[in-house]
């Protein structure tokens, strides 16, 4: 014995027969007509973006599809370079992910209006953890600043004599484009000040001019600055310098930690742990693999990699590890 498919007769929707509703794309389980939707994108189990994204009507097995060209694919990870053929598309044409790249997937969950994309880590790009594209970045908007800091007090003497006194701290800036303009100037009053000829004075400490070089992720400062001074004692200078900038790191690489390699004979978990916890995890390809975005757990602590494969053999080795703050960076 064999059930039947179970049918909804359209014809319930409307009085007139003429005005009946084409149903029969929702057959087969597809939940939502093509069109376009505001979805949260998650490829292999990773936040990407919140964005606006065309559905266009697929396979009988697939219902709709999404339309993702290259340039938004590529932007989450995605190494055209690998996969024959992509570069061959039009800029703005619709990628067609599961059938041109081999075990890709692709779910819209509707419940939670999230469209969940899976691609083998083969043709992922080498990304550290917590990287952002530099075509993302944002210099904000052009605006002026002013913070200012006041005290002041007066006493009052009964042989007379009274004094009075005041301070103001001001930090001004300007926001234009890339560029960052920053100065602090002080200003005090004393009225019992008569050493310098003047009560009032205006005392400049610095000004400096500074943008980001995104390429180099360093920064550019002209004007009055300073050195570091986690090694040597810092120096306060008058010029240009051009520094280093950690925070334009992933979080990944901002601090020291050794580069893990290893060998999965299948589809395989690799597990780090450090001082008993776990730092890593995550699914790599059958071959060589190279970790080199691992977030320590402190400065000290050797790490002890897993790898088990899909047929549950694991292999277990311990890779030397420690780092001195002051050389972290």
């Amino acid at each position: 014995m064999s059930s039947a498919d179970l049918y909804f007769n359209p014809r319930f929707l409307a009085d007139d027969p003429q005005a009946v509703a084409d149903l029969s794309r929702f057959e087969n389980g597809q939940e939502l007509p093509p069109g376009t939707y505001r979805v949260d994108i998650y490829l292999n189990n990773g936040y990407m973006a919140t964005r606006d994204v065309t559905f266009n009507t697929g396979d009988s097995e697939q219902g709709i599809v999404p339309c993702l060209t290259r340039a938004q694919l590529a932007s989450m990870g995605l190494n055209t370079a690998s996969v024959a053929g992509m570069n061959l598309l039009a800029d703005d044409a619709c990628v067609p992910l599961t059938t041109m790249v081999q075990d890709a997937t692709a779910h819209l969950d509707v419940g939670q209006q999230r469209l969940n994309l899976t691609i083998p880590q083969a043709f992922m790009s080498n990304r550290a953890r917590g990287y952002i594209p530099p075509e993302l970045w944002d210099p904000g908007i052009n605006a002026g600043l002013l913070n200012y800091n006041f005290s002041g007090n007066s006493v009052q003497n009964r042989i007379g004599g009274n004094s009075h006194y005041a301070y103001l701290n001001l930090q001004s800036g300007l926001n234009i484009g890339a560029w960052r303009l920053r100065d602090n100037t002080t200003w005090s009053y004393n009225s019992s000040d008569r050493s310098s000829g003047s009560k009032n004075k205006w005392q400049h400490i610095n000004t400096w001019l500074e943008r980001d070089i995104i390429p180099l992720r360093s920064r550019l400062t002209l004007g009055d600055g300073y050195t570091q001074g986690d090694i040597f004692d810092g120096i306060n200078f008058r010029g240009a310098q051009l520094a280093s900038d950690d925070n334009m790191l992933p979080d990944s690489q901002r601090g020291f930690a050794p580069v893990i390699h290893g060998i999965a004979r299948g589809t395989a978990q690799v597990t780090i742990k450090q001082n008993g916890y776990d730092i890593y995890n995550s699914t790599v390809p059958p071959g060589p693999f190279t970790i080199n975005d691992i977030y320590a757990a402190g400065n000290s602590g050797d790490l002890q990699v897993t790898i088990k494969e899909a047929d549950g053999s694991t292999q277990i080795f311990t890779v030397p590890y420690s780092s001195v703050p002051a050389f972290a960076t």
